[in-house]
């Protein structure tokens, strides 16, 4: 079987899932796998030996602004002719199946050349009847025409009754976190400047991964570092929390490791205030729309998080796309779902909405809203 693999690459939680599913399918032999990422210049993708002689394309990205996303900035910079060339200049007659994690450039090949095309993203997930938070016309239209896929799996934090799988988490690598007492922050929509000031107001320390950073330095309490896998990594095993923008690899890894979580959503953008909004509606996350000192001070001083235990995602996805049967969806589902452990409080939580196709967001939104004012809020109970 021989698959093409796109990825979205302007950001790096996309990048981290494609590990994940190279390392899988790297153990089952009757499998070639080629990679495609856009959506970042190629020479700033790093740490990418494992996906081989990978292809780049420039396809498309939205561009951010202080923290928002830039609707000028993002129609300037992006290039329609040049993804229309792409696209058709992409033969994908010699695979079996393409993948698009997000990606458009291989999702419209596959479309325009009759090829099977599968979505594996998070971005699928809001294919289906699941909470969203800020959702306009344009942003239905582009999660429905920006990488179109003849089939899709949605990747999210729950099911929701819908055809959608756990998190792709490399749970092998995260099976024995260590814990110290500095924070993790990694804000890279917004200004450096601004966030170390920010963090310097704290009591306690901070490590924080930029992409404007170009080598470590010690700023007061603030250790600020370049993008590195290996030392970003290293660094989530043994924080004590998380800062971060409201993506969905990064929060994932985090809740596996039971790191307590505060997230800022990147404003204009439907699918990170749906995370946020989601996150911090189950009991596992803080949210703060902007970057509010006091509301980091007030979740500096919460207690640990406890671990949602997710199974290993990635294995199992490679293993069902060899078999070739996509109607073997929902017992992988199942599968899959019924190995996740949560919380007790977030259980509880689940039990009050267990008939998702009846449950409106803005009811899922109220009810959760009405609880933190009321004081009734699960995330502000101690670990057990």
């Amino acid at each position: 079987m021989k698959i093409l693999y796109g990825v979205q690459g302007t950001g790096n939680g996309h990048i981290s899932r494609a590990r994940a599913m190279a390392r899988a399918f790297a153990d089952l032999p009757d499998v070639e796998v080629d990679f495609l990422f856009s959506g970042r210049d190629p020479e700033k993708y790093f740490d990418m030996e494992i996906f081989g002689d990978y292809q780049t394309r420039t396809g498309m990205t939205f561009i951010t602004h202080a923290g928002n996303v830039s609707i000028l900035r993002t129609a300037i910079h992006n290039k329609p002719l040049t993804l229309l060339k792409e696209i058709n200049s992409l033969d994908v007659t010699g695979y079996d199946l393409v993948v698009s994690d997000f990606e458009p450039v291989s999702a419209w090949a596959a479309r325009r050349q009759n090829i099977p095309s599968l979505a594996i993203s998070h971005q699928a997930a809001f294919s289906f009847d699941v909470p969203k938070r800020g959702e306009g016309f344009l942003d239905a239209q582009i999660m429905k025409y920006f990488a179109p896929t003849e089939h899709k799996i949605g990747l999210h934090w729950y099911h929701f009754d819908n055809p959608i799988l756990p998190p792709i988490v490399d749970v092998g690598s995260v099976s024995e976190a260590e814990t110290s007492d500095f924070v993790l922050v990694y804000l890279p929509f917004e200004d450096l400047d601004t966030v170390v000031a920010l963090l310097n107001q704290q009591e306690g320390e901070f490590v924080c991964f930029h992409p404007d950073a170009t080598k470590e330095k010690i700023v007061d309490k603030v250790t600020v570092r370049a993008q590195c896998k290996e030392g970003f990594h290293a660094a989530l095993m043994k924080c004590s929390g998380v800062i971060a923008n409201g993506g969905f690899e990064l929060p994932s890894e985090a809740l596996t490791l039971g790191k307590k979580l505060l997230l800022k959503p990147l404003m204009g953008q439907f699918e990170q205030q749906s995370n946020v909004a989601t996150l911090d509606m189950l009991g596992l996350a803080t949210c703060m729309d902007d970057l509010n000192p006091e509301i980091i001070r007030q979740w500096l001083e919460k207690p640990p998080a406890q671990v949602v235990d997710y199974p290993d995602v990635a294995p199992a996805i490679a293993k069902w796309l060899v078999k070739g049967d996509f109607n073997e969806l929902p017992a992988l589902q199942n599968q899959l779902w019924q190995q996740a452990v949560f919380p007790e409080h977030v259980t509880d939580l689940l039990s009050d909405f267990r008939d998702w196709s009846q449950v409106r967001t803005s009811s899922f939104l109220t009810t959760r809203r009405d609880r933190k004012t009321s004081g009734d809020t699960p995330q502000d109970k101690p670990a057990q």
